[in-house]
């Protein structure tokens, strides 16, 4: 048996299914060039047949990596897997997942048939997939709760038809670890073409036993593990991709067993699947949090001093968490810039240079010292633009009254490639701003969720504004990012506006499709 453990990585698929806001496909890519960077053998990047954003984002993705493997799930459907293999058709290799519920309660009250039906009809869609592609993985949905003779039935006659990585999901994250590492035994010693695929598992969080539930079915023989960064996912979410890494790391004296992570862009990918995602990571989150290596209790401290090991069983430079903060001032010049981008193991491919240290100098000039953090957060903010934004925020210049509770704003901002000033009043500062942009904009945009937050410590933080906003159904996440909170509490809103004026566009697009058709245009 193999001593490696693929990685499978579902965050831009069962990850991305749990936001308040859909990603867009230039944040996908992102997230999905930063998987690649980070070594994951897998790639799951969406469900194609479900919208014609999720067909795109897919297909961008797959012309695009190129050292990952990139999959697409579809369900156990003809339309499903003709959709999946036509947006995976630009890679030069791709995966197709297919997958179908096995659980009692789940043939007999969702898919309303007999279990002879349902694996019938898994049967069709594995050979079906190995038309496009021999790389065909087949989930049993909701394996954690299928009776086992079943699950040995559906298995084995998968295999047989061409999947060759079988799935075994704890859909509903009920099992616990001697459970379902007994389910991937008896699997091994009952299914007799077993040799013939690698077995996976997906499980959930919803009882927090996905990472320990995930590396005792690894024990138990299992060679692929299918994880998100941070977590992410559907309820509680799904077993985390970093903790996973670490633990056949720090721990291979005891599981001899190797991935084939890059650990030391854990942390970059984990900030930024944090921030695109609009999902901010709890402080005593398992490698990836705040507090994952800060020490507060006197004898742990003293402890420290000694002898790191004594309480660190990793060090935070080994998932990429560089201790030295180095600051930067308005003197420094572009090679120490790109110095320190390089030290956070960025490529120049990156970012821009040129706009990068433009953005520096700004910033240094406000703050007087500019830390890595600021640097990364000018990164994010760059990345963000879009050639074809409608809106920017060029002056605003606000005044409160406390005594009144009344603030005033004024704002110029370019709309259409046009100026427009505009001043109103509100019950605070990022209110009267609010009310200024959408004057000028003459956009309403209904504000769901509004977080501020810091990028750093102290007085040298930079303030971060989240929202989520509904317009025409749909949500939107915007982010700002400034040292003043009202500036970037009105550059979220910006950010927001125009992602819904390139939302407008596409429907503006797709109706005029149907109007043609209806004329016989082309």
């Amino acid at each position: 048996m193999s001593d490696r453990v693929i990685i499978f990585d579902t965050t831009l698929r069962d990850g991305e299914q749990a936001l308040a806001a859909s990603l867009t496909v230039k944040e996908k890519l992102q997230i999905a060039l930063a998987l690649e960077r980070l070594g994951v053998d897998v790639m799951e990047v969406g469900f194609p047949v479900s919208s014609p954003g999720d067909f795109k984002s897919v297909q961008t993705i797959a012309q695009t990596i190129k050292n990952s493997r990139v999959c697409a799930l579809a369900r156990a459907l003809e339309k499903d897997i003709d959709a999946a293999a036509q947006a995976l058709s630009v890679a030069d290799q791709f995966r197709i997942h297919t997958f179908i519920s096995t659980s009692t309660i789940h043939v007999e009250s969702k898919l309303k048939r007999s279990f002879d039906d349902v694996l019938a009809m898994a049967v069709h869609a594995v050979k079906y997939a190995r038309r496009f592609t021999d790389d065909v993985e087949f989930s049993c949905e909701d394996a954690g709760r299928t009776p086992i003779d079943n699950l040995c039935r559906m298995v084995e006659a998968a295999i047989t038809a061409g999947a060759r990585t079988i799935n075994i999901p704890d859909t509903v994250g009920y099992t616990i670890p001697s459970e379902f590492g007994g389910i991937i035994q008896t699997l091994f010693n009952r299914v007799p073409n077993i040799d013939q695929a690698v077995i996976s598992v997906h499980c959930h969080d919803d009882l927090g036993l996905s990472v320990a539930n995930s590396i005792t079915a690894v024990e138990m023989g299992a060679r692929q593990v299918e994880c998100t960064i941070n977590g992410i996912g559907e309820r509680a979410g799904n077993c985390s991709l970093e903790e996973i890494a670490m633990i056949l790391s720090t721990r291979k004296g005891l599981l001899d067993l190797d991935c084939g992570i890059n650990a030391k862009e854990i942390h970059r990918t984990s900030s930024l699947v944090s921030q695109l995602c609009n999902m901010p990571i709890q402080a005593n989150k398992a490698i990836v949090g705040t507090n994952a290596f800060s020490h507060s209790s006197g004898i742990h401290q003293d402890g420290m001093l000694k002898a790191k090991n004594t309480y660190e069983i990793m060090t935070p430079e080994s998932i990429g968490l560089n201790r030295n903060n180095l600051n930067m001032t308005s003197r420094s010049g572009r090679h120490v810039i790109k110095h320190r981008m390089e030290e956070m193991g960025y490529l120049v491919t990156d970012y821009d240079m040129d706009s990068l240290y433009d953005q520096f100098l700004k910033l240094a000039d406000k703050k007087g010292q500019v830390f890595d953090y600021d640097l990364e957060a000018l990164v994010f903010m760059e990345s963000q633009a879009q050639d074809d934004d409608n809106y920017e925020l060029q002056h605003m210049m606000v005044h409160s009254d406390s005594t009144e509770g009344v603030a005033t704003a004024t704002v110029r901002i370019v709309v259409d490639g046009e100026q427009r000033t505009e001043a109103a009043t509100g019950n605070g500062p990022v209110d009267a701003a609010y009310n200024a942009i959408a004057r000028a904009t003459g956009r309403d945009i209904n504000i769901t969720s509004y977080k501020l937050g810091a990028k750093g410590e102290g007085q040298n933080a930079l303030g971060q504004v989240d929202i989520t906003a509904k317009y025409n159904g749909q949500n939107f996440h915007g982010v700002g990012l400034a040292t003043d909170v009202v500036e970037s509490s009105a550059q979220a809103l910006i950010h927001v506006m125009n992602l819904t004026y390139r939302a407008d566009k596409v429907a503006d697009f797709k109706q005029q499709i149907h109007k043609n058709r209806e004329l016989g245009g082309v």
